[in-house]
């Protein structure tokens, strides 16, 4: 029997295997090795998320305290500043070092101190929600108001660091694997993100914590600590780990990598929280993502603190009603 190409044209053989080579090559042609700027933001951005406690912790079985964190990320800080001296490439990091020494070292001082301090101490160890968290987020205030301080200094405009509800209604750039064409306005996109996020975030709370008939009920009488507390949390958590990272990456990295980057520290930062764990570190890196990418096109805050406030009104209930807690401890 004749093997099937034992009489193979040659020259169908030949284009073919260019077409292979050619296509290998445009392949490498389109991946390019990171540029070292990018590369040492990313080495920068996981060293100083909570990224090496989470490691310690889970998979070392040790302990890490707010102040260590504090103290490596002052280590880590230091040195890549040291480098920035003689790479001269590098110099443009230098504001992000800033950002996140400013972030981790006002965390710091609010919840390693003040927090410890009189009536704080009481509010914040309190079992009741509507106590706990607005004490919480206020303290989270004086984080964000660091923030902003060091940001103004950096970019002068607040519009330059997203501090601005932007244009509602900008053109979208294309997420194919989101059904989002080119231009379709951030009003359309944002209204179905919302509703799609929403039951995402909802699904998980039901499958993660313990909801039971009386929820509603039990959570109705703290409503009003559950809309302040989850609108002042999206403003802190929107400026402090998505405006800041993204407005000093930007521009020097461009928009691709630094959504990654904002992404990625806004996930790995609620690996303790709600939603918890790896689904809630890969919720998290999601909604990171696309709400920095809110910012990017709509070069303001509006829908990514409005997105964000929805998700956490559903959190803080099932939190108020005792039906789900942070680490699902």
């Amino acid at each position: 029997m004749d093997h099937p190409t034992a009489h193979a044209d040659p020259a169908a053989a030949s284009t073919r295997l260019a077409s292979s080579t050619w296509r290998l090559a445009d392949a490498r042609a389109a991946w390019r090795w990171p540029s070292p700027p990018v590369l040492a933001a990313w080495v920068v951005v996981l060293a100083c998320s909570l990224l090496p406690a989470v490691i310690v912790q889970e998979l070392l079985g040790g302990a890490v305290t707010i102040g260590q964190r504090a103290a490596a990320t002052a280590v880590i800080v230091g040195a890549f500043f040291a480098l920035t001296v003689p790479f001269v490439q590098l110099r443009v990091l230098r504001p992000l070092l800033a950002v996140l020494l400013t972030l981790v070292g006002s965390q710091w001082l609010v919840f390693g101190f003040l927090a410890r301090a009189g009536r704080f101490q009481e509010w914040t160890g309190s079992p009741v929600f509507a106590v706990y968290m607005p004490a919480e987020v206020l303290l989270n205030l004086l984080v964000t108001a660091a923030m902003v301080a060091v940001l103004a200094v950096l970019h002068r405009d607040r519009r330059s660091f997203y501090l601005t509800r932007g244009d509602l209604a900008a053109p979208a750039g294309v997420i194919s694997w989101l059904g989002v064409r080119q231009d379709t306005p951030w009003s359309t996109v944002g209204r179905n993100l919302t509703l799609a996020i929403s039951l995402g975030t909802l699904a998980f709370l039901v499958l993660s914590g313990t909801p039971t008939a009386g929820l509603l009920g039990a959570a109705l009488p703290a409503l009003p600590a559950i809309l302040f507390a989850a609108a002042l949390n999206a403003f802190n958590e929107e400026v402090s780990y998505k405006a800041s990272i993204l407005s000093v990456l930007e521009a020097p990295l461009g928009r691709r990598d630094a959504l990654r980057m904002v992404a990625a520290y806004f996930g790995i930062a609620h690996f303790y929280g709600v939603p918890y764990g790896l689904v809630g570190v890969a919720l998290a890196w999601f909604l990171g993502w696309i709400l920095a990418r809110s910012m990017a096109e709509t070069r303001g805050m509006g829908w990514a603190w409005l997105i964000h406030f929805v998700q956490d009104v559903l959190i803080f209930t099932f939190m108020a009603g005792s039906a789900i807690v942070p680490g699902g401890a």
